[in-house]
């Protein structure tokens, strides 16, 4: 079909990252969080194989309504319009499916779902490089891609894979967040930077894309996602509240950067 725009939805983009453990999908879940706080905005989990956003939002028991004309209607929590293939199997149910079906489950949720008005749809992808992320770049106009990492050099070296993913799909890169930046002791306040330091900052100089910020090790972030009740609506003024507002105030900039630089399509009607 090629990239088709999603009727009602203004902006499109990811998060996304090379490996899997680096807090993609807690950056993903607490920036739609925090842009939903000043706009409509919908989360797409297209994670099939691994979905997390239903626990992160505490919406594990719910299941999406189906409307007679077939139309999927996205669960809504905390401001956001969700959905999820995790919603539709239980937790202990694997999904073990090839990619032609991966695919096919992702283009229903973008064509098939009744979004309504969305200023921005968030996609939670699954790390990597796979199905999934072509099945984005080639279905929807995307404004572009988040990468997540942490500083550790093992992380940082699929970050490269990550940014080269979307410049080869002719994706805009929105820039880099390093997640688990570091941790400051509620003790002594001492700073710990155990998983390195600037990391992710560097990469995105020696890419030429934007750094949109670090966000500390904090245990009511792990606590939150546990519970379904993310940082951004539980402790939104902490320190690490603001530093997700932070990241989703440049993702936005950038997306409306990316959008004014996106050349437009002009039709020309041949009588």
């Amino acid at each position: 079909m090629g990239a088709m725009r999603i009727p009602g939805i203004k902006h499109v983009f990811a998060v996304a990252s090379g490996k899997g453990g680096v807090g993609k999908s807690t950056v993903a879940v607490n920036v739609a969080c925090a842009l939903a706080q000043r706009h409509a905005v919908g989360l797409l989990d297209a994670d099939v194989y691994g979905p997390s956003v239903p626990m992160m939002l505490g919406l594990d028991e719910e299941r999406p309504q189906v409307r007679p004309d077939r139309r999927i209607v996205p669960i809504e929590k905390f401001g956001l319009r969700a959905i999820s293939m995790g919603m539709f199997v239980g937790e202990r149910t694997p999904v073990i499916w090839r990619g032609p079906m991966v695919t096919k489950l992702i283009t229903e949720f973008f064509r098939n779902v009744e979004w309504g008005e969305l200023e921005y749809l968030v996609l939670d992808l699954p790390p990597g490089t796979g199905d999934a992320q072509l099945t984005v770049a080639q279905q929807v106009p995307l404004a572009g891609g988040v990468i997540v990492t942490t500083p550790q050099d093992v992380a940082l070296l699929d970050v490269k894979r990550g940014i080269t993913m979307f410049q080869q799909v002719n994706a805009t890169v929105l820039g880099v967040v390093e997640n688990m930046s570091f941790h400051i002791c509620s003790g002594c306040g001492a700073r710990a930077e155990i998983f390195g330091h600037g990391g992710g900052e560097q990469m995105a100089a020696d890419f030429g894309i934007p750094f949109l910020g670090r966000i500390p090790i904090y245990q009511p972030i792990r606590e939150g996602s546990d519970a379904g009740v993310p940082l951004m609506i539980s402790e939104p003024d902490s320190p690490s509240g603001k530093a997700f507002m932070a990241a989703a105030e440049r993702t936005a900039a950038q997306v409306s950067i990316a959008s004014f630089n996106r050349p437009t399509i002009q039709l020309t009607v041949v009588k």
